[in-house]
């Protein structure tokens, strides 16, 4: 049996309160009845502030729990088929992980460090303005979500089985909170040990991992890949996954050259609003002081500028920004949180959408051509500043009054700010979209364009500017009938959660061709 009721924030540790309010509902459960929360989330559109919860009743000790001890007991597949996977994201790792449980040996393919590794390379861009190409915020072991937030929310609930996805985060150390939490949530301190413990599975059950091997080319024959050619090392295969991410430009770029069919897509752009915590905390929960057993308030919006788009994208309450480039000269930002989130710093996207219209200048780089839009905004931004990962900046109300801004509010950017007119850098049209929403939320929101308000250029990676087409059934591509793009590189989803369930379903349908 399970029960629905509401909590203050300052009774949801205690179970007393739990069983008063359940034995409201069900006054025929004895006063020591055993019970398991199985949702919680906050709803903070009426003061108070409540918890809005629902518990199972365990009538019996053999009655399943979600806090009863997982063991991730998959087959050896030492010997068996390979799956070449391109990618150690979540896509590629879920996809790892998928192969092992059909049977199948994923040999995983990437072109950065692992996990732990990684930490030098982001502490030279955070710290120097040394972007390592290989190896940065987007590349490397766990792929962007490792070292941006580890946010597990996603709407995709069709592409495939959440719990089934957030069940294996915890087999491997997640906190198993995230199986009850509406928006679950990991953090950047806690994904690394968890990433290692995802490898260490794919090891022992007879998978390959290879870092350091950068994708260089293919070798086709009759319309399959035969062999993927590194820049160390190569390999002959039969069946190639494609998860490497939507930054991963030469991967397009090869694709293109070798006149294998990829398609321009609308993407979104704009930049990383930022406010103190404490004004959202206001905005959002109406305490001047934060109730001690509430977490740092989000919140989501969105709005239509002229029939297109304009919404805030990858919220981080208590996080920080940081930079999200992929090779020098260009400067891209993103958001991140630790498991606390307790940062005084609240950013977000906000972004809107772009589409043909918006990159029409570039129709001559043909299918790249929304890639190529991109990244001239990326270099525009880069030369603002003064050649180190400084990002261009601006007081949120002087952006919609396109005044450079005479000093700045303090930032969680740790590279540093520059004052620059960051209403000069995007086309008048994504401009104005921008700012009449800028305008739209400020008159909604009270705070939300005060003198602490921050944007900080550019957040463009918000999803791939390319879609490699594949069939619906077969996952396969049209052209290269081996080739599987798979996860947010191929334009078919975004984030942790829609992006391991894709790599699972890449999966299913491989295994589906292999057995038939």
């Amino acid at each position: 049996m399970e029960v629905d009721y509401r909590l203050l924030p300052s009774e949801i540790y205690d179970l007393d309160a739990h069983r008063k309010q359940i034995i409201r509902q069900h006054p025929e459960l004895p006063l020591d009845f055993k019970f398991e929360l199985i949702r919680r989330n906050i709803d903070a559109r009426f003061t108070p502030v409540i918890y809005v919860l629902r518990s199972k009743i365990i009538n019996n000790e053999s009655e399943k729990s979600i806090e009863s001890a997982h063991t991730f007991k998959y087959p050896t597949v030492e010997n068996k088929t390979e799956v070449h996977i391109i990618g150690a994201g979540p896509c590629g790792y879920f996809a790892a992980l998928e192969c092992i449980r059909k049977g199948l040996k994923p040999i995983v393919i990437d072109r950065g460090k692992d996990v732990q590794s990684r930490r030098k390379d982001l502490r030279d861009i955070q710290q120097f303005g040394i972007v390592n190409p290989d190896s940065n915020y987007c590349f490397g072991e766990g792929g962007a979500g490792t070292y941006s937030d580890g946010k597990l929310y996603t709407r995709s609930d069709k592409r495939g089985n959440i719990r089934d996805v957030l069940q294996i985060l915890v087999d491997h150390g997640a906190n198993k909170d995230i199986l009850i939490d509406v928006h679950p949530h990991i953090g950047s301190n806690k994904l690394p040990q968890i990433i290692q413990n995802i490898r260490q599975s794919i090891l022992n059950h007879g998978g390959e991992v290879h870092f350091n091997c950068h994708v260089k080319d293919f070798i086709i024959l009759k319309n399959k890949i035969v062999e993927i050619l590194c820049e160390n090392k190569n390999f002959t295969c039969t069946n190639v996954i494609l998860a490497t991410g939507h930054s991963a430009r030469d991967i397009y770029r090869l694709l293109d050259n070798k006149k294998i069919a990829i398609q321009a897509k609308a993407f979104a752009l704009g930049f990383r609003i930022e406010h103190p915590q404490k004004d959202i905390d206001s905005m959002q929960d109406r305490q001047k002081n934060r109730e001690e057993n509430l977490p740092a308030a989000s919140y989501s919006i969105s709005c239509q500028i002229e029939d297109k788009g304009v919404f805030s994208f990858c919220m981080c309450p208590g996080g920080l920004i940081v930079p999200a480039a992929t090779s020098p000269g260009e400067i891209v930002v993103n958001g991140m949180s630790l498991s606390r989130r307790d940062s005084p710093y609240a950013n977000s996207g906000f972004v809107t959408q772009v589409d043909e219209e918006d990159f029409i200048k570039f129709s001559d780089r043909n299918e790249l051509r929304a890639l190529a839009f991109q990244s001239s905004i990326e270099q525009k931004v880069f030369a603002l500043g003064d050649g180190s990962q400084k990002a261009a900046a601006q007081k949120t109300i002087d952006y919609i009054n396109k005044k450079i801004s005479g000093s700045l509010p303090s930032s969680s950017y740790i590279p540093g700010t520059i004052s620059a007119p960051v209403h000069e850098i995007f086309p008048e049209k994504i401009n104005h979209r921008l700012t009449e929403a800028l305008k739209y939320f400020g008159k909604r929101m009270k705070t939300y364009l005060s003198e602490e308000s921050i944007i900080v250029a550019t957040e463009s990676r918000t999803s791939a500017p390319v879609k490699i087409p594949r069939d619906k059934i077969s996952c396969a591509h049209p052209e290269i009938l081996n080739l599987y793009p798979s996860g947010e590189g191929a334009g078919y989803a975004g984030g942790i959660l829609s992006a391991a369930m894709d790599g699972q379903r890449v999966v299913d349908a491989i295994s589906k061709q292999i057995n038939s």
